[in-house]
């Protein structure tokens, strides 16, 4: 009956061993998941910000006045590049991606621009690398999330707080561009 008994606790243990490996190395996939999709998140901005200066180059020999248009381009770049973590490249991102709104505004009133074959190849680029972020947005919240579960839910989140995973922040669009647009019809 000892023997039995003995037998059934050593399992158990076993059991609650493997069970709380298992969780420990489910959090760090998840962890390394969520610094990897942010990661092609980076990918992604660090190609926009090499066409932005061919971009801008092109737009200054048509639109040279449109100096301030420009300098706020370079600027939303210069804040993307040195953003350190997930707020501040979110931040400067938003501000970049409002700067080439308002880039392609203003090539909309030259039309020889709009024409120029380099401007439009610079513009597809940059209108796919635009997809290509939204797309690793995405996988990133995604993955957050299902890390951000893991180290809430019970008992996985007795082992997040004791090594100390802690929850990961999302790649959040600003309020301003998530309200619906009014349209007019004069």
């Amino acid at each position: 009956m000892d023997i039995l008994l003995n037998a059934i606790i050593v399992i158990l243990v076993i059991i609650i061993i493997i069970t709380i490996i298992h969780m420990y190395n489910n959090l760090v996939k998840l962890r390394n998941s969520v610094k990897n999709s942010y990661a092609q998140i980076d990918v992604q901005l660090k190609r926009r910000n090499d066409l932005i200066p061919n971009l801008v180059e092109t737009v200054k020999g048509y639109a040279g006045h449109e100096k301030s248009v420009l300098e706020e381009v370079t600027q939303a770049r210069t804040g993307v590049m040195n953003a350190t973590d997930i707020e501040e490249t979110s931040a400067a991102d938003n501000q970049l991606t409002g700067a080439l709104k308002t880039l392609f505004a203003v090539a909309e009133n030259y039309p020889d621009l709009k024409a120029n074959s380099n401007f439009q190849q610079l513009q597809s680029e940059l209108s796919e690398t635009e997809d290509k972020i939204s797309y690793a947005r995405q996988f990133y919240n995604d993955v957050v999330l299902k890390y951000n579960n893991t180290c809430q839910q019970f008992p996985s989140s007795i082992l997040a707080r004791m090594f100390g995973f802690n929850e990961e922040t999302y790649f959040q669009t600003p309020e301003a561009e998530t309200a619906v647009p009014e349209v007019k019809f004069d």
